[in-house]
Parts: structure tokens; C-alpha cells; sequence
């Protein structure tokens, strides 16, 4: 799975968030979006994921060569981000088996294994409403990590997480997307230090 810019740009009324940009994101490597505050680094994951139209030039998703339709892009790629909200009345149990019927998990975990790995089955039969905030962080990690497709994007991915939700992000990290496309957009090397390929939102205005 890759994703190839041409000549990408993306503006908001006459601001470039980014201009002229030529990259080629693989399969199986990590990378980070770094920069400033405001410098574009979510709106730049978001047009990754096919949430934001280009302004000008080319955005193209492939999976071995073969060409994905925009509109069909979000079947291929899981997002965990501050600014998504969870369903709230369900608890952790019926959220997961909701989640299921839109993006099936990795073969071989089931909705049981996910909540004991990220520490929540004390609290499966709760209602997400009634979750800390590092618990609900816990819970869109999982959403995105377990999830099987081969693009994994991650929007500042330990907001709220204490020293232990953070070794478990590191841990989910090196354990189940080694594989995949992963994409990271922070400023804080705890989250991305094991990104080989770092982007400068600055560098390309």
C-alpha cells in the first residue's frame, strides 16, 4: 500500500497549509509530520486520509499498483485522533462489536483480546461516558491499531496518557504495525521516535 503526492497543495481562503509537495509514503515504514502549532500537521493527515481535498496537485492511493478510489480510500486506512468522538452510551463490549461491522479486526483477535491488551476489561461493561480521559484514548487506539488495514494514521496519539498508556501505545506500536503504513503526526518524540522518515510542515510552505 502507498500513497504518492504530486505537486500537492492545500490552502485555507489564501494560506498554503503546504505547497509543491512531492512524496511517496510505503508500506511497512513509519513516518512523522512534524512543525509548529497551526503549521498544517492534522490538516495534512486529514488529506491523507482522504477527509480533505487538495487545492492542487494529485493525491493517488495504491495497493499493489492498483489505483483506489477516493471514495472507497477509508475501507483501506484507520484514523485515531483527539477530535474524533467515541459513542458514549455504548460500553466498551457494544463499541467494539459496533466498530466491527464497519472495519472487521486483525485475524485472530477478537473484541475479548483487544480489551484485555489495552487494560480495559475491568471496565468493559461500563458505559464509555463514565471513562477517564486516558481511558477513552486507550479506547481509539485500539479502534485504530486492531483494526485491519494496512494505513495507520495517528493524530497526536498519547493526548491524555499517562506513563503507562504510553508504554502500551509503544508496545502496540512495535507489536502489530510493523507491517503496515503508519503515519504520525506529533511534536513529541515519545510518540513518533520510532519513525525513520520525519516531514516538516515548515519545509514545504
Amino acid at each position: 500500500m502507498t500513497i504518492l503526492l504530486s505537486d500537492a497543495g492545500k490552502r485555507f481562503n489564501r494560506d498554503w497549509i503546504f505547497r509543491h509537495l512531492n512524496y511517496s509514503f510505503e508500506k511497512g515504514k513509519a513516518y512523522a509530520i512534524t512543525g509548529p502549532n497551526g503549521s498544517g500537521k492534522s490538516t495534512f493527515l486529514q488529506v491523507l486520509s482522504g477527509g480533505m481535498m487538495l487545492n492542487e496537485g494529485v493525491i493517488e492511493w495504491k495497493n499493489e499498483h492498483k489505483k483506489i478510489d477516493s471514495e472507497r480510500i477509508f475501507q483501506h486506512i484507520s484514523l485515531c485522533a483527539p477530535y474524533l468522538e467515541l459513542v458514549e452510551e455504548m460500553t466498551l463490549d457494544e463499541l467494539l462489536s459496533f466498530h466491527q461491522n464497519f472495519k472487521p479486526f486483525i485475524p485472530g483477535i477478537s473484541a475479548n483480546d483487544i480489551i484485555l491488551k489495552v487494560g480495559l476489561d475491568k471496565a468493559a461493561k461500563k458505559q464509555i461516558r463514565n471513562y477517564s480521559s486516558g481511558m477513552k484514548q486507550r479506547v481509539k487506539l485500539a479502534q485504530c491499531i486492531f483494526s485491519d488495514t494496512p494505513i495507520i494514521l495517528l493524530d497526536e496519539p498519547c493526548t491524555n496518557l499517562d506513563a503507562e498508556g504510553i508504554t502500551l501505545y509503544q508496545s502496540l506500536i512495535d507489536t502489530y504495525c510493523k507491517e503496515k503504513l503508519v503515519i504520525v503526526s506529533s511534536n513529541d518524540e515519545i510518540e513518533y521516535g520510532f519513525c525513520e522518515n520525519i516531514i516538516n510542515m515548515s519545509n514545504h510552505k
